[in-house]
């Protein structure tokens, strides 16, 4: 018979496959179970996504951006669990829960002044209609770029369903988006924090 006293410490980190001993709530009978339980159980690590994307090009005048969408894949990039998908610049989640959605751009102005470039994040509910969530602003002028940051809370209640595309729209068409494949100028950055409503 084992006798408890607590007197001699683990010694180490506890890993997935330590034994804990639990009362099961039906009398005071004591049983083993594992660490990954007991983390499954609280929850583990609470961001199971975090994924980022960025264009590679430019993307030039008003519209949807569709093309030349990549991964981060340089410089030690800090991605959690499934990627998203991505097709013709349309983002599908990999799975359901409440995402942080951030649009970050950056904006040249091709000739002259343009005094409003707008970057909105839109969300279809049903896989078709889409309606700009969030949107911000700024200006580009000669010599000067202007960047912008839009931030969305998405509730991801169906993947096949609830889609994202970003969107740019300027007050005159001679402008930019900046695109690089070594490094971010333009891109977006999706976080799961917490299950869908």
């Amino acid at each position: 018979t084992a006798v408890l006293t607590g007197a001699t410490d683990i010694g180490a980190a506890i890993v997935d496959a330590d034994l804990l001993l639990i009362d099961d709530g039906a009398g005071g009978t004591l049983r083993k179970t594992t660490a990954a339980r007991i983390k499954t159980y609280v929850g583990g690590n609470p961001i199971t996504v975090a994924d980022q994307w960025r264009l590679t090009a430019a993307h030039t005048g008003s519209g949807f951006v569709t093309a030349n969408w990549e991964r981060i894949d340089t410089d030690q990039p800090g991605l959690i669990g499934t990627a998203m998908s991505q097709s013709s610049g349309v983002f599908t989640f990999p799975s359901t829960g409440t995402y942080l959605v951030m649009y970050v751009i950056a904006a040249d102005a091709d000739s002259g002044n343009v005094a409003s470039i707008n970057a909105q994040i839109s969300v279809t509910p049903d896989n078709n209609n889409y309606s700009a969530t969030a949107s911000s602003e700024t200006s580009a002028h000669a010599g000067f770029r202007g960047t912008s940051t839009v931030i969305a809370l998405v509730n991801v209640n169906n993947t096949t369903n609830v889609r994202t595309k970003f969107y740019v729209g300027g007050s005159a068409e001679s402008f930019n988006l900046n695109g690089n494949t070594g490094y971010t100028r333009t891109g977006v950055t999706f976080i799961r924090i917490g299950d869908s409503t």
